[in-house]
Formats: C-alpha cells, sequence, structure tokens
C-alpha cells in the first residue's frame, strides 16, 4: 500500500520533508484588507508585508471543493490510501470540509483527523508519522501511531507583538500597551487543541527559560522542533539552549511559521515543540 499525506497550510513543514515525504498542503486564503490571496503568501512575502502595512491580515479556512480537488485522483484506488491531518476543530472546521468532500466523492480510502494542533506541532505530528510508516505499512497500526502523537505533542511560543493577542481578544488593550512598555512576553501553549496564554514573562531571558523548563518527561526518540515568524536568530539560540538542557547531540528541526498563523502571532514569535513519552 502507498499512502499519501495531506494537511492544510495552518501546518508547517520544513521543505526537505515536504520533498522528502510527498506531503501536500491545501492552500488557506489570506487577505489583507481588500486584497486578496487565495494561495496565501510565500513566508518572505508575507512577513514583509506585514512588517510594511498596518492592515491585520484575516484567513479562510479552505472549503470542501478544494479537497475534492485534490481527493479526485485518488477516489477508490486500491493501492493508494489519502492520510489527511488538519487543524485542531477548536480553531477550524476544516476537517469537516474535508470530510464533505470525501463523502462527495464516494471516497472510501482516506483517513481524515484533526491533530488538535497547528504550525510546527501539527507538521510534528506529520514527520513523526512518515518516520513511522517507514517501517510500517499497515493503516490501523499508523492510525493509532497518528492518536499516540496527539496526545503527547506539547508546544509553547513566546509572542514579542501583543497586537496579535489583543486582536484574537486572547489579550486586553490594556494589557497591551502596559505588556509593552515593562518589556512583557506572553507564552501561549495547546490545551485541549485551543491556544491558551499561560504565563507572562518580564523580558526574553525569562520567557525562554519558562520554556525550557517545560521539557521533561521527553520521548528522545523524537525530533525537537522550533519555529519562527522570521526570527531565525533567536530560534537558532533557543536551540543552543535546548541541547545544553537536554542532549547536545539532540536532533532539533527548525522551521518558518508560514502566513496562515503567522496571522495570529505576527513577526518574531518562537516556539519548541516536543513530543512527551507516551500516556
Amino acid at each position: 500500500m502507498k499512502y499519501k499525506i495531506v494537511a492544510d497550510a495552518a501546518c508547517d513543514i520544513p521543505e526537505e520533508f515536504m520533498k522528502k515525504y510527498d506531503i501536500t498542503f491545501i492552500p488557506i486564503e489570506v487577505r489583507f484588507g481588500d486584497e486578496l490571496y487565495p494561495e496565501g503568501l510565500e513566508t518572505r512575502e508575507f512577513y514583509k508585508k506585514l512588517e510594511s502595512t498596518s492592515i491585520l491580515p484575516k484567513t479562510s479556512m479552505p472549503n470542501s471543493y478544494k479537497f475534492e480537488d485534490f481527493y479526485r485522483p485518488y477516489v477508490n484506488q486500491e493501492d493508494v490510501f489519502v492520510i489527511t491531518i488538519v487543524i485542531s476543530m477548536e480553531m477550524s472546521q476544516t476537517k469537516l470540509q474535508a470530510q464533505m468532500a470525501a463523502e462527495n466523492l464516494g471516497m472510501k480510502n482516506v483517513f481524515i483527523e484533526e491533530s488538535g494542533a497547528a504550525t510546527l506541532a501539527q507538521g510534528a505530528i506529520i514527520i513523526e508519522l512518515c518516520k513511522f510508516m517507514e517501517k510500517e505499512n499497515d493503516i490501523e497500526k499508523i492510525k493509532e501511531e497518528f492518536y499516540r502523537l496527539k496526545r503527547n505533542v506539547h508546544l509553547y511560543a513566546i509572542i514579542n507583538d501583543l497586537k496579535y493577542l489583543k486582536n484574537s481578544g486572547r489579550l486586553s488593550s490594556t494589557s497591551a500597551v502596559v505588556g509593552s512598555l515593562l518589556n512583557v512576553k506572553p507564552i501561549i501553549t495547546l490545551q485541549g487543541g485551543k491556544v491558551v496564554n499561560i504565563a507572562k514573562c518580564v523580558g526574553t531571558a525569562k520567557a525562554e527559560n519558562f520554556l525550557l523548563n517545560k521539557i521533561e518527561n521527553v520521548d528522545s526518540s523524537r525530533y525537537f522542533y522550533i519555529a519562527h515568524t522570521d526570527y531565525i536568530e533567536s530560534a537558532e539560540k533557543l536551540r543552543d539552549k535546548v541541547r545544553a538542557k537536554i542532549d547536545p547531540n539532540q536532533e532539533i528541526v527548525i522551521g518558518e511559521i508560514g502566513c496562515v498563523v503567522g496571522c495570529h502571532v505576527g513577526a518574531k514569535c518562537y516556539a519548541l515543540g516536543f513530543f512527551s513519552n507516551d500516556n
């Protein structure tokens, strides 16, 4: 059996893994005011535009027709099975759109599930699942591994531009103003598929220490993941701190956060992802 992996563009995966595992993204629309980009924007172009405008961008989930267009060549092929892993249902109803597409096509050779995550946490689940599939071909065991990964993935992010949390309603206007003046760095994470603000640290050093202190009960057989929004220098420094804490030889994947999640966290955000041991 051959497997084809597809995700929505709220997921972020470095290009090397996209090519290695032949992963496809279903695009998500990005809008800057009256300017609509149906296929989203290339990462560098997006952050350049974000820096040059005061307009806060918005996204729209992919509709069922986009999934139908992707699924159609694979419908009920005996030797191909399509695995679809999408953003958390708490953030978007994308899973329902994918299910609708499969139903409209009468497609049976497909597995559709939400990741409970987004950005590089969603990507981490997919990468680790692809690694598992290099040695395992049974679809039921692959599904079991997916749910194991979903249970055990962790993501913690440092936010530097508070206006995006304010715009999403996760930070009041007063808190955003005061926080900027005091150099407060909110820490967000994923809990039950939702984005939750779990801490506010004064200064970068304390924020990074907060992330490092979250590293416990780690499954070191899997990669660590660091994601950033146009902030590679800080991502690399965090990588070095992680290795100093746990193992200088720990494999750590660094990837960019694309335009979809970038719309909601802004530039100069960076995040740490890892997997805990099975629970």
